[in-house]
């Protein structure tokens, strides 16, 4: 973290001094917990920020769902001949205005900054001793300059893990609960309606229900697995993402 490679001055970095900018203003007002309300703080702030990218990406997967009735027969007109089923399906995107890698581009630009913010709170909630003099060489003002970390967060450390629950309470369990769910109801509003008759441009469809199931349990498991920092991080991004999708729906 503290090499002066591109990654970290141009993405680790910024993210850091953010970070600690909004856990020196929650001490500085004497609020308990501040590393976890600094955590909430700067993935609101994030969000907020990518907020027109995500909203043009949901609104591109939307209108390309909106196309799936003509899609499918353009399927069954040209079924035998594929030639001419892309050129009609380009066509059909043209009339509509609809760019089919439109949701793609808006998501390749956030998932860098989704892996820095990953590697931030990660490296932060599992720091050694001398991890507090390594991250100051890399703040960008005295003011940000830390000795220790208090990583209490409503009485409990965060870097405590939901599968140390037999020996801290078996409350920590409903973590990774919470992120399953929160999981699987942003996976489910991405999900076009189920069709009424099932055709053979479906088998997509089908692989995105069996991944709204998939998806949930592998993000609970993580979050049962990692420190609960990282749960705060996740659930706070994905509650944050589902009200953009209602917002963005209506």
């Amino acid at each position: 973290m503290t090499d002066p490679t591109i990654w970290n001055q141009l993405l680790i970095w910024p993210i850091l001094n953010a970070l600690m900018a909004f856990y020196k203003a929650f001490e500085l007002v004497h609020v308990p917990g501040a590393f976890g309300f600094a955590i909430i703080a700067l993935t609101l702030l994030i969000n907020t920020l990518l907020f027109p990218l995500k909203r043009k990406q949901l609104e591109s997967t939307q209108k390309l769902q909106s196309l799936k009735p003509q899609l499918d027969e353009l399927s069954k007109k040209h079924k035998d001949d594929k030639v001419k089923l892309q050129q009609a399906q380009m066509e059909l995107y043209k009339t509509a205005g609809v760019n089919p890698a439109g949701g793609c581009l808006p998501l390749l630009v956030q998932i860098p900054l989704f892996i820095a913010l990953y590697n931030v709170f990660n490296t932060v909630l599992n720091g050694d001793a001398g991890f507090a003099e390594r991250i100051n060489t890399v703040l960008y003002h005295p003011a940000l300059h830390i000795t220790t970390l208090d990583l209490s967060f409503f009485g409990i450390n965060l870097t405590t893990k939901p599968s140390e629950w037999q020996s801290v309470g078996v409350w920590l369990l409903l973590i990774p609960v919470v992120t399953a769910g929160l999981q699987y109801l942003q996976t489910k509003l991405m999900l076009p309606p189920a069709p009424k008759q099932k055709t053979e441009g479906d088998q997509m469809a089908d692989m995105q229900r069996q991944m709204a199931i998939v998806t949930p349990i592998m993000f609970g498991y993580f979050a049962y697995s990692f420190p609960i920092g990282l749960a705060i991080y996740w659930n706070t991004f994905t509650l944050f993402g589902i009200i953009q999708q209602r917002q963005t729906k209506k």
